[in-house]
């Protein structure tokens, strides 16, 4: 009933694709119409450049796997290493612990 946070959810729903959207038109220009030369040197042939789709490509992908490999090792053989160890213990709803209090205070 509330337009404000329909309008708030609506927001957050579609900004991804949004985004996503902006990302896939800047990939695309980059491909067709090329990037800037901020160096100032002209390019004469082809032959003076570098093409991004097999050296930038392969070269994003092994980072992507590379961090992969690292997320996934923390996800399934250290998936506490990075947590609190207030989350291993056992919860009781009528009584919070003294020392959990929020960070602004």
């Amino acid at each position: 009933d509330n337009p404000t946070l329909n309008r708030f959810f609506s927001l957050h729903y579609l900004l991804p694709f949004m985004i996503a959207g902006v990302v896939v038109l800047h990939i695309w220009a980059l491909h067709v119409v090329g990037q800037s030369n901020p160096t100032g040197i002209e390019v004469k042939s082809k032959t003076d450049t570098v093409a991004f789709t097999p050296y930038a490509t392969i070269k994003d992908a092994f980072g992507m796997i590379v961090f992969l490999f690292i997320f996934a090792y923390f996800v399934f053989y250290l998936p506490n290493y990075l947590g609190h160890p207030d989350n291993n213990s056992i919860a009781n709803p009528l009584k919070t612990p003294a020392h959990i209090v929020p960070e602004w205070y």
